[in-house]
């Protein structure tokens, strides 16, 4: 793992094909905790591509001056990414009113 918040991230490499290539990241907090929102895509062996974007929220602790993933929720598809997004933004404007 790396010890700066900023380094984190989901690239996996395998047998030397980066089978999770990130896209991009969002550092939602930083501090003891780190909240990180990624894009990314995975590699399809059987297809020799990479499929469609998929997202990851993951939860970081840091001890003894390094990060560890401690938990991480996978948005399973566009649509459900969607329905996060719908219902936040209601929320918030509830929250607002």
């Amino acid at each position: 793992m790396s010890s700066n918040v900023e380094d984190i991230t989901v690239n996996y490499e395998e047998d030397n094909i980066l089978i999770v290539k990130e896209l991009d990241k969002v550092i939602l907090s930083k501090g003891a905790w780190a909240t990180i929102i990624f894009r990314f895509k995975q590699w399809d062996r059987k297809n020799e591509k990479y499929g469609g974007d998929c997202y990851s929220i993951r939860r970081y602790q840091k001890r003894n001056n390094i990060y560890s993933q401690k938990s991480k929720f996978n948005i399973s598809s566009k649509d459900q990414a969607i329905k996060i997004i719908d219902a936040l933004q209601k929320w918030t404007k509830e929250a607002d009113a």
